[in-house]
């Protein structure tokens, strides 16, 4: 009967199968072309033994697939068996080589999608956006992003950038004006793209309108004032999209382009004079203007020069020691108004000229402290912002201060006499001096008139004797004895003589060898 050759099947059996197998592997390929249903009864000696049957069904199951590959079932149980633990042996031997992926990918993974993706800009042709880098970028590091846009309701997206990008902002060009877009990016590194960040509302393509507006600088909002031959340069910020038209008048008159420049960007106008002159003072206005939005500013621009002299200038009076001016003011004022005035006066025999007043305001003044029988000119100059005026108006008549019948009595007292006999404030002191070493003797003598001063050694005058040098320089007494000797310990005397009387300090120099202490001077 079938049945009994499955209890016969051992675990020694079982792995000398596979050793069989090895050997008819070649020829396994041939039999297979051709299955069979036959083998459906081969299962039912499995329930025959049922204490077999477990071990049985197992490599039954293992070769459902290759069932017809054992073609002549009349051989007996024993020659199907060995294709039977073929199967097993096989499959046993294809799983090991999953497990080294979990490894790799784990290695290679994606980064998480990046943060906060935002539209900076959008026109009519483009689309600008910006992001940032992934919060989690992992050990694969980061190559770039991609950007896709698709039209709202389909989703055919499309990569913009043809290379991934390195860079957190990036411009979708070519884009149709109306078109309605959802925009993402992904992050890419060798594990693959990162799940895509993507804009919460999809983004029209249209040209954004800012109304045009004029930032005008705090030092223009009041009148602009530079000298005459000074450059004007004004550079006037304005922000409006798309680019504002800038228009420039000057008193409701179109510039003239001989007299000033203006050169236009993006951002700012620019109006330039090289070297202004009184004619360009005057109210400029600009305006920009996008379609039928438009601002305006004006600015007030004034060109300044010294002003001219006062018209005219009148001796009005002269009295005692002073004298009565008036004068007009100048024609020309420089183009700005009239700080004050400067008088000067000069004296007809020196013809220097002095200042008498300085930054006055009124139409006429007094001069005083003019000195009795002298005779002055007096001349007025214009001040501004600018400073003094070239010229000057002169009175054309002369102011006589008359001598008058006042005789100067000087007053009696009696002056403080001031001489005195010399008299010593610092008297001389005892020195000890050593061998070789240059020493000085000092002492304080006042007296006037200025005394003369003597000094002695041991009352006998030292004269002109080289090894001595005497100084005195107001009333301080020097006597500088160079390198002394033990000759020239005594007593010095400082005499000072003048026509009232005399003084005499005195003191007492000792000179001592230097001593040795273990060789060495002390």
């Amino acid at each position: 009967m079938p049945a009994k050759p499955a209890p016969i099947k051992k675990a020694p059996a079982k792995k000398a199968a596979p050793k069989a197998a090895e050997k008819p592997a070649a020829p396994a390929p041939a039999p297979a072309p051709a299955p069979e249903p036959a083998p459906a009864p081969e299962p039912t000696p499995a329930p025959a033994e049922p204490a077999p049957a477990p071990a049985a069904e197992a490599p039954a199951e293992a070769a459902s697939p290759a069932e017809g590959a054992p073609a002549p079932p009349a051989e007996g149980d024993a020659a199907p068996a060995p294709p039977a633990e073929k199967k097993p042996a096989e499959e046993l031997a294809a799983p090991p080589p999953p497990p080294p992926e979990p490894v790799v990918a784990g290695k290679l993974e994606p980064t998480s999608e990046p943060l906060g993706l935002t539209v900076e800009d959008v026109n009519d042709t483009s689309a600008t956006i910006k992001w940032r880098p992934p919060e989690n970028i992992g050990a694969s590091g980061l190559d770039g992003y991609t950007v896709e846009y698709c039209k709202d309701g389909t989703q055919d997206w499309v990569v913009a950038n043809q290379e991934v990008i390195v860079s957190n902002r990036y411009v979708i060009k070519n884009l149709t004006a109306g078109d309605k877009l959802h925009i993402r990016v992904k992050a890419v590194n060798p594990g693959g793209a990162s799940a895509p960040a993507v804009l919460e509302q999809p983004v029209v393509i249209r040209e954004i309108i800012d109304r045009p507006k004029l930032r005008l600088p705090r030092n223009l909002r009041t009148t602009f004032v530079k000298k005459v031959g000074e450059q004007v340069n004004l550079v006037i910020p304005f922000h409006g999209k798309p680019k504002p038209q800038v228009i420039w008048t000057k008193d409701g008159q179109p510039l003239d382009p001989k007299r000033a420049s203006v050169r236009n960007s993006d951002t700012d106008t620019i109006l330039f004079i090289r070297k202004s002159e009184r004619k360009d003072s005057g109210k400029y206005e600009v305006t920009v203007k996008i379609e039928s939005l438009e601002d305006k500013a004006t600015i007030a621009i004034q060109i300044v020069e010294k002003p001219g002299p006062p018209q005219s200038i009148k001796l009005v009076d002269v009295w005692g020691f002073n004298a009565a001016l008036e004068w007009t003011p100048p024609r020309d004022d420089g183009n700005t108004e009239i700080t004050g005035y400067t008088v000067q006066k000069a004296d007809k025999k020196t013809g220097d000229w002095f200042t008498v007043l300085e930054h006055y305001h009124r139409l006429n003044c007094t001069v005083s402290d003019l000195i009795m029988g002298n005779s002055y000119y007096f001349r007025v100059f214009s001040e501004n912002q600018c400073g003094l005026s070239e010229d000057a108006a002169v009175t054309k008549t002369l102011a006589y201060v008359q001598k008058t019948g006042i005789l100067y009595k000087p007053s009696e007292h009696k002056e403080h006499d001031f001489n005195e006999p010399p008299k010593f404030t610092q008297p001389l002191n005892n020195r000890c001096a050593t061998i070789g070493y240059t020493t000085k003797l000092l002492c304080a003598v006042r007296g006037n008139p200025k005394p003369k001063i003597e000094w002695m050694k041991n009352q006998m005058v030292i004269g002109d004797d080289p090894k001595y040098r005497q100084l005195t320089t107001q009333g301080l007494c020097t006597l500088e004895i160079r390198k002394p000797s033990t000759f020239d310990g005594g007593v010095y005397t400082c005499k000072a003589t003048n026509a009232l009387g005399e003084a005499t300090v005195d003191c007492k120099l000792d000179v001592k060898a230097s001593t040795l202490v273990f060789g060495q001077s002390k």
